[in-house]
This record gives C-alpha cells, structure tokens and sequence, in this order.
C-alpha cells in the first residue's frame, strides 16, 4: 500500500476543481465523485461548497447518498466546506424543503448565516491543529454551528460564532481554503486519511 491516499470530490455541483487542485498540492490523489461505484475507490471525500439543497437532491438523484451515509457511519474520512459542512450536520435548524444530510457530525447548522452573496468576506481564522499563521477565511453565503453535541471538538471560531468542527473522522468548515492557495486544511485532512488507513491495514 503506498502512502498516497485517494481522495475524492463529491462532484455534483459547487467548487470541484479548486478542492481537486487542493488536495493534489496536499500530496493526495484526487479524482470527482458521482456515483455509488466511484465513492468505492476512495479513501476520504470532499463535500464541496455550492447549493446544499441542490447538492443533497442531486446525491438521491444519483444514488450515492445511502452508500455515502453508510460509509461516513463506518468511518470513512470526509470533509466538507460551507454547504459541505451543512450536508455533514446531524440537524440542520431551517432546512429547505426535501433538503437531507449526509450527517456524521453531532451539530446544528444554520443556513446561510453569515448573510447572502453579497455579504460576502474574508477573516483570518486560528484553527486548532494547524501549525503557524492563521488560516485565510473566505466566507460566502457561508453557515456557522449553532451547537454541538459532547462528541464533536470545536476547532475555531469567528465572532463568537463556530466555523470549524471535527468529530472523527468528519471535518467540517464554513468557509471555503481551496480558493486561498493555503493547502493546510487540506493537508490536515490527508493526513486523517492516512492516519485512518494505517488503522484499518
């Protein structure tokens, strides 16, 4: 087994590449996901940025949420950003109509907390585990954690609000690093993927 891991992008809708071009400078391998046999071939996944209600209809639509859900349930390494972090909520406090999780985090989120498109910003951001300088926040139409359950560590917050949560082998963040050019969020994560490797080798 070569230390490489494979990481997937849930490629249904949001910000792919950039995630793909984040986690390849991360030294992971990393290819879009779609469907149920493709999430097979992974060692962790990415859920992007983008629409949450649009991203969960599309997962159904394409048959991988129930394989998703039962592989996150067994451990599997998933990160998710902004609507990513939504679609690893156990609890979503003001869900769309038809909107569902992937879950895996023990949290409520609120959608589009931090205001609409426009109310967009960027903040630096101390986030526990990463080494250095802050991280670069890039905000947009961006949720936060209402709360959290015991399981689940709280790893940065803006303004009193959280932004950053881990829980296992889920991660979760409201803003977006794979538009900063700063890979070590992503770098964290290839090494939970690693790490959750060597446990089941």
């Amino acid at each position: 087994m070569t230390d490489t891991p494979v990481i997937g992008v849930l490629a249904l809708q949001g910000d792919v590449r950039e995630h793909l071009v984040a986690l390849a400078a991360a030294d992971a391998v990393a290819r879009p996901v779609r469907r149920p046999e493709e999430l097979d071939e992974v060692d962790g996944l990415v859920i992007p940025g983008g629409e949450s209600t649009t991203i969960s209809k599309l997962a159904v639509l394409f048959g991988v949420m129930e394989p998703l859900r039962a592989r996150v349930r067994d451990g599997l390494p998933v990160y998710g950003t902004c609507a990513g972090m939504i679609m690893l909520a156990d609890k979503i406090l003001d869900p769309r109509s038809g909107q569902e999780t992937v879950g895996g985090i023990d949290m409520i989120v609120r959608r589009n907390a931090f205001g609409r498109q426009n109310e967009s910003f960027e903040a630096a951001v101390d986030l526990a585990g990463i080494p250095g300088e802050p991280v670069e926040g890039v905000f947009i139409r961006a949720p936060w954690v209402e709360s959290v359950g015991a399981a689940a560590e709280v790893l940065a917050e803006h303004e009193g609000h959280i932004v950053a949560v881990r829980q296992g082998n889920a991660l979760a963040t409201s803003f977006h690093p794979e538009l900063t050019g700063d890979h070590r969020v992503h770098r964290l994560f290839a090494d939970m993927v690693r790490a959750n490797r060597e446990t089941e080798s």
